[in-house]
């Protein structure tokens, strides 16, 4: 099987991707910060920085450290804002022979439906992401991703004023992710992305204070694969819609464990730190695999599991 007869195009809740590999929030910028490191149009996709209505500056340093296998981050969701997003980072992202899915969120359910209704008039625009690892204001902090009925409305109510494809980004700080996708799916969610940081903290002994100014953090990187993969495999099977996996992939293996266990793509992210040609030596890396093993389309790796 020749790597050029290969087919790795794969359908994400309505958003068609030439390739399963996508870039996860947060990571990539608005796409011009790594555009002088790899062909961009080789990407499934890109997810964009986290977008909010007005500007935010995040959280004070120190707000990244590095642990085993890993990172923790706590840049607080630091953004331009949505109108100098639109002004400033579209127009490159428009000459992209690549899917753009913005990655948005809010304090209040109000605005993931303002930015939500605003973002699907934008050309250029292909999905949304949403971010429910934020707190809620109006509950007391609490993170709408944690608890299944404030996951359940904000998606349904970002549903109401979007046909854009709706990615829900679910956080594994909870006691069964499947319970949130279960609500998010039955809300009208496309497919969910998963899984975000874990909340963790280190601390400088010399000090005796936290490392990060925030305190804590969310941790990243290979060292959070195997509970990822897991949450992601375990997802799979208990809800109809796509699943996008997210978890420490720096590799195609990695890639792969996640494809076979199920997911329908997967978002590469910390990893880009210590690699920047990630993405792209993993989409080779998977043709390479499907080439040996004489596959023509990345539909018969997803989901191929075999249990016992």
């Amino acid at each position: 099987m020749a790597e050029k007869d290969i087919n790795l195009s794969v359908s994400i809740g309505g958003l068609k991707l030439k390739n399963p590999v996508m870039i996860a929030s947060g990571t990539f910028g608005y796409g011009e910060e790594y555009s002088s490191l790899i062909d961009i149009n080789m990407l499934g996709a890109i997810v964009t920085k986290g977008i909010s209505l007005e500007p935010s500056p995040g959280n004070p340093p120190p707000r990244i450290i590095e642990t085993p296998s890993g990172m923790l981050n706590a840049i607080g969701l630091q953004n331009i804002g949505f109108e100098s997003f639109v002004s400033d980072k579209m127009p490159l992202l428009r000459t992209y022979d690549t899917a753009v899915v913005v990655n948005f969120y809010g304090s209040k359910i109000d605005d993931y439906v303002e930015l939500a209704e605003k973002l699907s008039g934008i050309d250029g625009v292909d999905a949304l992401e949403a971010n429910i690892s934020c707190p809620n204001i109006k509950e007391g902090g609490i993170s709408f991703g944690t608890d299944p009925e404030m996951a359940d409305e904000v998606t349904r109510q970002v549903r109401k004023v979007t046909s854009l494809p709706l990615i829900v980004k679910l956080t594994p700080n909870v006691t069964d992710i499947t319970a949130i996708a279960r609500r998010v799916e039955a809300a009208g969610a496309d497919a969910v992305s998963l899984t975000n940081t874990f909340t963790g903290m280190v601390v400088d002994i010399d000090k005796c204070r936290p490392s990060l100014a925030n305190i804590t953090g969310g941790l990243s990187g290979p060292a959070i694969r195997p509970i990822s993969l897991r949450m992601v495999w375990e997802t799979v099977n208990k809800i109809s819609i796509p699943v996008v996996g997210i978890g420490g992939i720096t590799d195609y293996s990695d890639a792969l464990q996640f494809l076979i266990c199920g997911a329908k793509a997967v978002q590469i992210g910390t990893g880009l730190f210590v690699n920047p040609k990630a993405p792209v030596s993993i989409i080779n890396g998977i043709k390479g695999y499907m080439a040996g093993k004489r596959l023509s389309h990345i539909n018969e790796i997803l989901g191929c599991l075999k249990i016992r």
